[in-house]
């Protein structure tokens, strides 16, 4: 009640402040003043103004400091209306209750950020008849609801007692309310106003408050008030009862300590008091031994000291012990030796892993100069590419390599900061970031830890974890790495960092800067054939529980399970599929049928079903207008079908395949390519304007983008347009300008994997690109012929076949007498006159 009590008060420092209660005879002329015809409507929010009861409010609506002005120059009087929803910013007429109040503005007072606050006072109520005006504030037609006042009745006057001993008893109950609200209630003599007063202090919501506002009866407003502050008596009673429980369990809490603290003096007189001790001693033992840095030592001095002369029964006992035992369990100073034998780590890195030859390199590198310089900062690399080339075993084959430990933590889905740097110690249940869980786990402070699949980081309200990762990977910062919960700086520069990821672009720019990236691609056929038979058959024969002499399969038989059942980079589903043809050896010698079993291309069928991939390059492009493109995809590279067709029209064209906009623009820029060359490839003008070309992209539920299907999209269209079909043998990759150019592109190992792997036996390949070929072996290039282009016509040349199918002209060409009438989706038969003009 004290935003409004005030102005009842007293104030004897300045009495202008002070507005003097209402006597009956100015309640009287409130009740009968006329109330104007119509009046501004100011629109109030979480409040309700009643008859007599003065209210501060603020303005700053713009249409209300408007109002507020015109009304204070001319008679002061508004009219007060309460908002449905106090949310709302600017309320339309339905958004305002229909019984208001009609106010006097008493001040007006300016503040310094342009709002105004006025001192208001009810003066009666009225219902809202019609809104006349709502620029630029609202004015409404009003009419005067009847005040019957009845002071001398019994029931009134027992009703006024009850609402004053009520409300004195909340006044002493409350720790907020002066003790001079009590006599200000006391010494209200008007029925009407105490109702009114103490509604419009009730802690209630509007809608309740606007009920009593627009009940009629006097009987009615004093019960529904009497109900509100009984239930506020009874809410603040049990507070009350509450608060003096909780002050009975502390003063408890603090009697226990007292006698807990005597306890604890009495037993050390007795020499009994050795539980605690025993405990510290355990660790100042432990710290003794620990070879700790100077500031980790200084700290667990100090945190010992503290628990020797904690109560085991406190809570903070257990954080500290805790906090002590984390920092003796960590390795500050403990290392693993490393193996500097340059010729035996490279024999483990071949016996692990087949290929991989530039990581290999590098590992090789480090460790040479780690012979020869003896002491240096280990390398923080990310190893990134498709699913299943071997990332991550590569970091446990590492590790193996350097006599090193190793430690692995998946990043995918983490979301919390905490989760690498950790909580601090005032959270219940706080522990280290997994960065020190995974040193403590290692026991050396030079393992190989793994930062598994870093791409798929999230980030939301409780942070960004791969902002916190900038310093566990920068090799400047990473010396001095410090966790919430430890609060000491911690070496981390010796640590062998290794992330993975397999989307390269969803790494942070900053993140992805402080690491060396080492791209691992996809494998050839016939580094699978060497991979399935040094390392996937063995490992199969072995967890199937076959003996070697009992399962054997032809290296035809593993190409075709290679070409036939499997299409990845990786070499994941190539392990399934021989897993599964290795317990189906396993059920025949189990069952007795074969006592050792040796599996050909033939036999294939039997143990995995029908071949599930075929080439169907060839069938696809005996039309024109098919060309087989490239694409690179996480997984690996895929041959992508580029189809165009023509139909009757009016020259526009069509793309379809849930095609981004990049490669929209690549289609629209081959279009006009070819309507700019039209003459030279002979193509027929009347092709443009009186047929509609559609090019459709195969796998429409796959969303596809990028540049480098420009040059495909330009063989399709000269394909259509000339008739001329595309070689089947052919595939083709490479971003297309205006201005006849052919642009490099990426993932050139990836498509020309995947165009080997389709059965084809050209690819067309920008100049610019000449340099990412080197990089493949030659025997995966074998019986394939790679050809490098500068130009688009280049491209025409070596694409298309010599013979057309049709001629173009005999084709496209269409008689003067139906280039009057063409047809036009959804308008029936359009007439094109000679001249241009469209008649419908």
């Amino acid at each position: 009640m004290t935003e409004i009590l005030h102005w009842l008060i007293d104030d004897e420092d300045d009495p202008e402040q002070s507005i003097p209660l209402p006597t009956a005879d100015d309640e009287k002329e409130m009740s009968t003043a006329d109330v104007p015809e119509t009046l501004p409507i100011l629109a109030l929010r979480n409040t309700v103004l009643f008859p007599g009861v003065v209210l501060p409010i603020t303005v700053g609506r713009d249409a209300s400091l408007q109002l507020v002005k015109d009304a204070f120059n001319n008679d002061r009087l508004i009219g007060v209306v309460a908002q449905r929803q106090s949310e709302v910013e600017n309320p339309d007429p339905a958004d305002l209750y229909d019984v208001g109040t009609v106010a006097t503005i008493l001040k007006l007072i300016k503040m310094p950020d342009g709002s105004k606050s006025i001192v208001i006072q009810g003066k009666r109520r009225f219902r809202i008849d019609e809104y006349v005006q709502t620029e630029p504030y609202f004015k409404a037609r009003v009419e005067a609801l009847p005040e019957t006042i009845k002071t001398d009745e019994v029931e009134v006057q027992a009703r006024i007692r009850s609402i004053k001993e009520l409300a004195i008893q909340i006044v002493n109950l409350s720790p907020n309310l002066p003790s001079e609200a009590a006599y200000a209630i006391q010494n209200i003599e008007s029925p009407t106003f105490l109702i009114h007063f103490i509604a419009s202090n009730l802690q209630v919501e509007v809608e309740e408050k606007q009920e009593l506002l627009e009940t009629i009866s006097l009987i009615e407003r004093a019960d529904l008030v009497m109900a509100q502050l009984n239930r506020e008596l009874q809410v603040m009673q049990l507070s009350e009862e509450i608060r003096s429980r909780v002050k009975s369990d502390v003063d408890q809490q603090q009697r226990e300590y007292l006698l807990r603290q005597q306890l604890k003096a009495i037993q050390d007189e007795l020499g009994e008091g050795e539980g605690a001790s025993g405990d510290v001693g355990e660790l100042k033992e432990r710290a003794e031994k620990k070879d700790l840095p100077d500031h980790a030592r200084k700290v667990v001095e100090k945190e010992l000291d503290k628990l020797g002369r904690t109560n085991p029964a406190s809570p903070d006992y257990a954080v500290t012990r805790n906090y002590v035992d984390w920092i003796l369990d960590l390795p500050w100073q403990e290392y693993s030796e490393d193996h500097l034998d340059i010729k035996r780590a490279e024999q483990i890195l071949d016996e692990d892993h087949y290929g991989l030859e530039q990581v290999k390199k590098r590992i090789l590198e480090h460790l040479a100069v780690l012979k020869l310089k003896g002491d240096m900062k280990a390398p923080i690399l990310c190893f990134y590419g498709p699913p299943g080339v071997g990332k991550t075993s590569l970091g446990k084959s590492i590790a193996r390599a350097m006599g090193r430990e190793f430690v692995r933590m998946s990043l995918g889905g983490v979301r919390d900061e905490a989760e690498i740097r950790g909580h601090r110690r005032t959270y219940v249940g706080a522990l280290p970031g997994r960065v020190i869980q995974g040193l403590k786990k290692a026991g050396t402070n030079n393992p190989v830890f793994m930062l598994d699949e870093v791409d798929k980081l999230g980030s939301d309200f409780r942070g960004d974890p791969s902002s916190a990762l900038l310093e566990v990977l920068d090799p400047e910062q990473n010396s001095a790495f410090n966790d919430h919960y430890l609060e000491l700086d911690y070496d981390l520069s010796k640590v062998l960092f290794i992330a993975t990821a397999n989307y390269l672009e969803q790494i942070p720019p900053p993140l992805r800067d402080r690491m060396e990236m080492i791209e691992i691609t996809g494998y050839t056929q016939e580094e699978k054939l060497a991979i399935a038979r040094q390392y996937l058959l063995p490992r199969q024969v072995e967890r199937n529980g076959l003996k070697p002499e009992q399962f054997e399969i032809t290296d035809e038989a593993l190409n075709l399970i290679i070409d036939g059942y499997t299409r990845e980079s990786g070499v994941r589903q190539l392990e399934r599929t021989v897993g599964a043809v290795a317990r189906g050896v396993a059920k025949k010698v189990a069952t007795e049928e074969v006592e050792r079993e040796k599996v050909d291309a033939d036999e294939i069928k039997e143990f995995l079903g029908a071949r599930k991939f075929f080439s169907d390059v060839a069938q696809r492009t005996e039309v024109p207008g098919v060309a087989t493109g490239l694409a690179w995809t996480p997984v690996g590279g895929d041959i992508l079908f580029i189809e165009a067709s023509v139909s009757r029209g009016m020259g526009r064209m069509t793309l379809t395949g849930q095609l981004g906009e990049v490669m929209k623009e690549s289609a629209q820029a081959a279009y006009s390519y070819v309507k700019a060359r039209a003459g030279d490839l002979g193509i027929p003008q009347d092709a443009f304007r009186y047929w509609d070309v559609h090019v459709h992209v195969p796998a429409g539920a796959v969303p596809k983008d990028g540049p480098s299907a420009g040059v495909a999209m330009l063989s399709a269209l000269v394909s259509i347009y000339t008739q001329r079909r595309i070689k089947h043998t052919v595939a083709m990759t490479g971003e297309i300008t205006l201005r006849g150019l052919v642009l490099p592109v990426g993932g050139i190992k990836e498509k020309v994997l995947a165009a080997k792997r389709a059965g084809l036996e050209s690819v067309l390949l920008p100049e610019k690109n000449r340099k990412d070929i080197e990089e493949i072996k030659s025997a995966a290039l074998e019986d394939m012929e790679i050809t490098y282009l500068n130009r688009m016509e280049e491209v025409i040349e070596h694409a298309l076949e010599e013979e057309a199918v049709a001629e173009p002209k005999a084709f496209f060409t269409i008689p003067d007498e139906e280039k009057h009438r063409v047809p036009v989706p959804g308008n029936g038969v359009t007439t094109i006159e000679p001249e241009g003009a469209i008649i419908n």
